[in-house]
């Protein structure tokens, strides 16, 4: 059973040379990092409109990242894996649970 959730991948030039590939997962990979490092940054931010800077420019990143892995995906070039129910339901609840630890 074929668990992959994929487009037609678009072929890209092979051989030493970046080709478009190449670059938007560069640009994805900066990007996810420019997410993390704003969350540290959000958490500390020395006032409400030094946060809320930083949360504008978080939310910019956040689209941008978006947009970078929906064409990586149409392009075929990021693929994702098909999973049962079962195991979603599995992981929530081990989420939930482990968010129940934190708040008690």
């Amino acid at each position: 059973m074929n668990n992959k959730i994929c487009n037609m991948k678009v072929e890209v030039p092979k051989g030493m040379g970046l080709n478009d590939k190449d670059y938007i997962n560069s640009l994805l990979s900066t990007l996810k990092e420019m997410e993390k490092n704003y969350v540290i940054v959000m958490s500390e931010a020395s006032n409400e409109k030094l946060l809320s800077i930083y949360k504008n420019v978080f939310l910019k990143i956040v689209a941008l990242q978006r947009e970078a892995y929906q064409l990586m995906f149409r392009k075929g070039w990021y693929c994702l894996e098909a999973v049962d129910h079962s195991k979603i339901s599995e992981k929530k609840q081990m989420l939930d649970n482990e968010y129940s630890d934190m708040i008690s």
